[in-house]
């Protein structure tokens, strides 16, 4: 039934916004730490989103009916390639011989509102299944 696709637009949403969440939650839980190396320090991560469309209806036998499929899915995670923070920190046990350690290039700020930003989404997309949900129960009433 054509109407139900909803809650796979919606769905695709909720999880890739989920996603998004668990790779703030990542970067905010790594902040802090700290290398000897700069080849071995954490990088930031960040989710890559991909617009799905048309082809997934067709890709699950069911049939378009001419109207446009739509999802969004994680294309996958790509790590920032941005500098790592050098620290002088010669009582560190972590410090090279040159006394620096490494930080990660995690920006606590972007990244809070990124978190601020995805978690407004996946509520979006939750008051959409909601919205939508309460519709389908308002029409199934009018046959009563």
């Amino acid at each position: 039934m054509p109407s139900f696709k909803i809650f796979d637009v919606a769905g695709s949403g909720l999880s890739a916004q989920s996603v998004r969440l668990n790779t703030v939650a990542s970067n905010l839980a790594n902040a802090d730490s700290v290398s000897g190396d700069p080849s071995t320090v954490y990088k930031a991560r960040h989710p890559v989103f991909q617009a799905v469309q048309a082809a997934m209806g067709a890709a699950a036998g069911a049939a378009t009916n001419g109207e446009p499929n739509a999802a969004v899915r994680v294309a996958g995670i790509v790590e920032s390639n941005a500098a790592p923070t050098v620290r002088y920190e010669p009582g560190n046990p972590l410090a090279d011989a040159a006394g620096n350690v490494y930080a990660p290039n995690v920006n606590v700020i972007e990244e809070m509102t990124d978190m601020i930003s995805a978690s407004r989404a996946y509520q979006n997309d939750v008051d959409v299944m909601n919205t939508s949900k309460d519709l389908m129960l308002a029409t199934l009433k009018l046959g009563q």
